[in-house]
């Protein structure tokens, strides 16, 4: 069976629901969606939709580096938003992010997000090889990791 392991960032806002900020198996890094909340408060921030966008990304970039990766290394992205009319306005914000090479996308327009929020991403990421190791331990434990802590345990 796959190795399975959670990731919680100090960096990220903490979850609303049941989940995790983001889960690895094997090469892959599946990020749960991010709204923008301000971690320290569980907030919501940013008036318009290119500001919650770069509190999401910037909660997307917290969560990678946890799992001792980085955004850059995303593969694909997911941006759910309320009002396709920002479209452009987004794109500008997240091009900052993603200066060379960006990932693969899809853009979404959705009737409502949570808290109210303009817009969400979630990320899915390719761990390197020396990413992967060091940063977690045996199945069913748990390992500090920077500002970040990963768990694992088989499905």
């Amino acid at each position: 069976m796959t190795e399975r392991e959670t990731v919680f960032a100090q960096g990220a806002p903490p979850a609303i629901g049941p989940y995790s900020h983001a889960v690895r198996v094997g090469e892959l890094l599946f990020c749960s969606g991010q709204i923008p909340l301000d971690p320290a408060t569980g907030e919501l921030v940013g008036t318009s939709a290119p500001e919650q966008a770069r509190r999401c990304l910037e909660s997307l970039r917290s969560v990678c580096e946890a799992a001792g990766a980085s955004l850059g290394q995303a593969v694909r992205l997911t941006v759910y938003m309320t009002d396709l009319g920002d479209f452009a306005a987004v794109n500008e914000v997240y091009a900052s992010f993603f200066p060379a090479e960006p990932p693969a996308r899809v853009t979404v327009g959705v009737a409502q997000l949570p808290k109210g929020a303009y817009v969400e991403i979630d990320a899915i990421v390719a761990l390197r090889a020396s990413s992967a190791t060091g940063a977690s331990s045996a199945a069913g434990s748990s390992a500090a990791v920077g500002a970040s802590a990963v768990t694992g345990s088989a499905p």
